[in-house]
């Protein structure tokens, strides 16, 4: 009788870590999934910002070029 006992106390000791185990896991995956959509947010952010900067890169370069043209007009 005290072996049946042992052996359910084992038995159930054994099983519970798995079974609080489960909701840890779907709780894990719902924070990776909400980083991973925070991370996607970020990089399209982070390309508008990209392509805001290289047009107004675009827009000083072509400044530059212009008052050069214009400077080595002048003859200085």
């Amino acid at each position: 009788m005290k072996k049946i006992a042992a052996i359910m106390t084992i038995s159930l000791f054994g099983v519970l870590p798995f079974n609080g185990a489960e909701p840890a896991a779907a709780k894990q995956d719902q924070e990776l999934s909400t980083l991973v959509a925070e991370l996607r947010a970020q990089n399209a952010a982070i390309a508008q910002n990209q392509a805001a900067i290289a047009a107004k890169l675009a827009t000083l370069a072509e400044t530059v070029r212009v008052a050069r043209i214009l400077t080595s007009r002048a003859g200085r």
